[in-house]
């Protein structure tokens, strides 16, 4: 059984509309930031990435499906794992809810990167680190 990463956002005025609901482009920044904080976990950050590694992970797609809307002063869980692998990405799941109920569900697929902007292997301590997160692993 794979491990889950969770990070909790309190949803602020400055997150939603007119109207109290959440803006549909801020569920990617709490999306981003739950994905931080898991890193963080691991004993890792962007800056460390950079710095040790020479890489950084960036997003080469997002899919994002809504399924209800999230309010002014909700709090929220975000769950994160690994649901596969490559030499070189991953695509991680995401869920956003309020409780028991599914905000948002997101399969995000992550890429490391030189300097240059060109794929490169995921570091073998930091893939070993994120292994009891992973769901289904592909040839690494």
């Amino acid at each position: 059984m794979h491990k889950s990463f969770f990070h909790k956002v309190k949803v602020y005025y400055e997150d939603t509309d007119a109207g109290g609901v959440v803006y549909y482009a801020n569920y990617l920044n709490f999306l981003e930031r739950a994905r931080t904080e898991a890193l963080l976990v691991l004993g890792f950050n962007n800056k460390k990435i950079k710095e040790d590694f020479g890489a950084q992970i960036i997003v080469k797609s997002c899919n994002i499906n809504y399924k209800i809307s999230a309010l002014l002063e909700d709090e929220l869980s975000i769950r994160s794992w690994v649901k596969s692998t490559t030499k070189t990405s991953f695509f991680m799941n995401q869920i956003i809810s309020r409780g028991e109920e599914i905000i948002t569900e997101a399969q995000v697929h992550l890429v490391f990167v030189n300097n240059f902007g060109k794929p490169i292997k995921i570091p073998d301590n930091l893939f070993q680190d994120f292994k009891p997160y992973f769901c289904d692993t592909l040839n690494h």
